[in-house]
């Protein structure tokens, strides 16, 4: 990593790229299934499954309905693959894991929306993206 005035920058194989995406994803019909130990496990998950992408969670929080995630990853991976993984893996653990606590919720195997938000961090500095997503809300146990 490299820096140029204050930002910082990653060197990949004849690439210097500094990129970020906000995604936010929901769970089905808004339902409220994640709690603590499912948002705790949500972000181990993801975190591992970027890291077998490159790519870094560099934030994580959410709510019991949704999450939010900044990402940094290399040019070279296409987002919509990337979180279409995340979400197929996140969701099938979670229903696995959680069984019990999820089936309150649906009964059958679903756990994310089929839409996705996403947008990339140039729009705002990543230090205010990032203070966004650290003061969201947490669900209760």
């Amino acid at each position: 990593m490299i820096a140029f005035s204050a930002m910082s920058y990653n060197i990949g194989y004849r690439s210097v790229y500094s990129l970020n995406i906000h995604l936010v994803l929901v769970t089905k019909y808004r339902r409220k299934v994640i709690n603590q130990a499912i948002l705790k496990r949500l972000q181990e998950i993801f975190e591992t499954t970027c890291l077998k992408w490159r790519s870094k969670v560099t934030e994580f929080n959410g709510e019991s309905d949704h999450v939010h995630l900044v990402i940094s990853y290399p040019p070279d991976v296409e987002v919509s693959k990337l979180v279409n993984n995340l979400k197929t893996v996140s969701s099938r653990l979670i229903r696995k894991e959680f069984y019990e606590h999820v089936s309150q919720f649906y009964n059958k195997p679903v756990f994310w929306t089929g839409a996705y938000f996403v947008a990339s961090c140039g729009g705002v500095t990543l230090e205010q993206l990032k203070s966004y997503v650290e003061k969201q809300s947490s669900p209760a146990n």
